[in-house]
Order: structure tokens, then C-alpha cells, then sequence
């Protein structure tokens, strides 16, 4: 029983369930971006570039078995048992990595800088306070009011 309850001491860690609930929005904000590169980004890239579909560029590295090429599609040359190069879908998993890495960084780059902010703040508070006649922010060890004078 004490593996029990060390196991669920475990889970229960804060740590943990932020991990967790990161793992499950990331494999959600994933299905988007691959959405997004699918069906948003490649259609016009591959109209640009003379109706290509880059789902579907391949290369047969051995012809199957069941069915002699040409093939149209992977899914084709899977069934007929041949072994495909899928580059096309290689580089659609290229360019979904690109944009989550860049999400990413953008999402970190903003928590960093709210953290100095935060960090700032917090350094301004404990080396300054409020003078009583003008209510400007002064240092903490200033014995008269560098903006009214006044002693404090």
C-alpha cells in the first residue's frame, strides 16, 4: 500500500499536473498547426508552384508486388506493396515544426519578459517609498523629498 500512496503523492505534485495539462495542449495546439500547414498553407503553395499537392510527392524506392506503377497517390502505392520516400509529407512536417518553434518562442520570450517586469516591480518597491506631501516614489534611505523638498 505505501507504493500506492507514494504514487499518488506523485501525481498530486503540482509539477506533475502542470506537465500534464502542457502535454495536452501542446497535442491539441499540434492538431492545429498541422491543420494550419495542411490545409491553409501548402494548398497555395502548391497552386504557386503548378497544382502540386505536397502530401502526395513521393519517390518509390521498390515497385509492389500486387500492382505495377505509376502510382498516383502513397496510399496506392502502399496498398500495391511498395516502398515509398515521402518527402512531400516531409516537408510538410518540416514546416509545422517551424511554425510550433516559433509559437514557442514567442510564448517564451513573452513570459521572460513579464517575468523581468514582474522582477523589476518588485526591485523598485523594497529601494524606494512614498513621500507624505507629494506622493512621488523616493529611495528609501533619501532624507529630504528630491521633487518638494520636504523632509521625510
Amino acid at each position: 500500500m505505501s507504493v500506492m500512496k507514494d504514487f499518488q503523492s506523485f501525481v498530486m505534485r503540482g509539477n506533475v499536473v502542470d506537465m500534464a495539462v502542457g502535454i495536452i495542449i501542446g497535442a491539441a495546439f499540434g492538431a492545429i498547426v498541422k491543420s494550419l500547414v495542411d490545409d491553409v498553407i501548402m494548398p497555395p503553395i502548391g497552386l504557386a508552384l503548378g497544382n502540386v499537392d505536397f502530401s502526395n510527392l513521393f519517390v518509390v524506392l521498390k515497385n509492389g508486388a500486387k500492382a505495377s506503377p505509376p502510382y498516383d497517390t502513397i496510399a496506392q502505392a502502399h496498398a500495391a506493396g511498395a516502398v515509398t520516400l515521402n518527402y512531400g509529407l516531409f516537408i510538410n512536417t518540416i514546416i509545422s515544426f517551424i511554425i510550433i518553434a516559433t509559437a514557442v518562442f514567442i510564448l517564451i520570450r513573452f513570459m521572460a519578459r513579464l517575468q523581468h517586469a514582474m522582477h523589476k516591480s518588485e526591485t523598485v518597491a523594497l529601494t524606494t517609498k512614498e513621500c507624505p506631501q507629494c506622493c512621488s516614489n523616493i529611495n528609501i534611505n533619501a532624507k529630504r523629498c528630491p521633487n518638494c523638498t520636504s523632509s521625510v
